[in-house]
């Protein structure tokens, strides 16, 4: 007897946590801390633009609300992306 293929993997990127120090991202069992020094987009914004994530591609990351684009590869290396909204 065989066993069914797997399902669809229904764990969805999200934000876990808002704090007065920035946010907290998690995606494909990773939590990435983006603090509002560093993404100063989200400072000073309402929860609800800040929880509005999509996902239009895997690993990039839009936020509509905020026009704010980001991917892992910003994520896991910041250093390589020098350049921020002033």
């Amino acid at each position: 007897m065989k066993s069914s293929t797997h399902g669809k993997n229904t764990l969805a990127t999200e934000i876990t946590n808002i704090s007065s120090h920035g946010i907290w991202l998690l995606h494909c069992e990773s939590e990435y801390f983006l603090s509002y020094e560093q993404y100063p987009w989200f400072k000073d914004q309402p929860v609800k633009a800040i929880i509005h994530l999509e996902e239009p591609q895997p690993g990039h990351f839009y936020w509509p609300d905020l026009d704010v684009d980001l991917s892992v590869d910003i994520l896991k290396h910041p250093e390589q992306y020098p350049l921020t909204a002033k």
